[in-house]
């Protein structure tokens, strides 16, 4: 067993290109950055350790066996989990280099948070990004389990190390014509017989929604819930109602945001990490982001 594992590697990679590549010997090869005549074999090296048929010749190229396609679907994931753990032990040793694993929320996926990774990338060319986008317990999740090294989350995790880089003030976003339209800014209590649009209950803006007017008196009425912060807005535009969303780099042409001016009507936003000891190349990052700061 020993023999094959230091063998199987580099032939199971092949083997993966191969199929992600439906057959293609050259384009398999080019992918790994290799000869032709190398990945050929490799697979029939492959092939005579199993003492299985793993390809059909096809025409010009191949084709895999049930077998061969079966072997590859189900070593994708292993190997992508050995290459990321070996990225990441380098990257542990060299900050210049290796990989991090950043995620972030959907609401900031334009402007600053695109900025700040355009800056970092100019300033460390050598770092190679994996960028999620999700909503707060996603990320959070993905933290605990060791899928993502750093995230920007909102709120801040409660069992996780963080530190809070802003606070975000959220508006009341009418549509253009609304009968508040001109106003600048209201307050929440204002706005307790509009129809609201929201996201689902398992969102954090949901439920602040909910807990900020209900301490003021009224339970707000939802018409529809979804989960895009863009699309939410886009429907305002369209007179299905109002909601209450973070400020946007990128208004709608129909909408107006108005300042609430309800003091408790904010969330924090912070920077997270799950690791006891980050990696080197995670930590540069997290530096990077702190010294930089996010604004609210």
């Amino acid at each position: 067993m020993d023999d094959w594992m230091i063998q199987l590697a580099p032939q199971l990679r092949a083997l993966g290109a191969l199929a992600e590549h439906d057959g293609h010997v050259t384009e398999a090869a080019a992918a790994l950055n290799m000869p032709q005549s190398s990945m050929s074999r490799r697979i029939h090296s492959l092939e005579a350790m199993l003492r299985v048929p793993l390809i059909i010749r096809n025409g010009r190229g191949v084709r895999l066996t049930p077998a061969g396609l079966a072997l590859a679907q189900q070593t994708r994931n292993p190997l992508r989990e050995l290459a990321a753990a070996i990225a990441r032990t380098a990257g542990d040793a060299d900050p210049d280099r290796g990989t991090v694993r950043f995620g972030f929320p959907f609401t900031m996926g334009a402007g600053e948070v695109p900025d700040l990774l355009a800056e970092f990338h100019s300033a460390y060319p050598g770092v190679h990004l994996q960028l999620k986008q999700a909503h707060g317990s996603a990320l959070v999740n993905d933290l605990q389990r060791g899928e993502l090294d750093v995230a920007i989350t909102i709120p801040p995790p409660g069992d996780l190390q963080h530190t809070v880089l802003a606070t975000q003030r959220i508006s009341a976003v009418v549509p253009e014509h609304h009968r508040l339209a001109g106003r600048g800014a209201v307050d929440l209590r204002e706005l307790s017989n509009e129809t609201f649009i929201a996201n689902p209950p398992s969102y954090n803006l949901r439920q602040l929604t909910e807990d900020w007017c209900l301490k003021l008196g009224f339970k707000p009425s939802i018409s529809v819930e979804i989960t895009e912060f863009a699309t939410i807005r886009e429907l305002i535009a369209r007179n299905l109602g109002i909601a209450l969303l973070p400020r946007t780099e990128r208004p709608v042409p129909g909408t107006v945001d108005l300042r609430l001016q309800n003091r408790d009507c904010r969330r924090e936003i912070a920077l997270a990490w799950a690791a006891d000891r980050p990696s080197a190349v995670a930590r540069r990052f997290i530096e990077f982001v702190l010294e930089r700061g996010i604004r609210s």
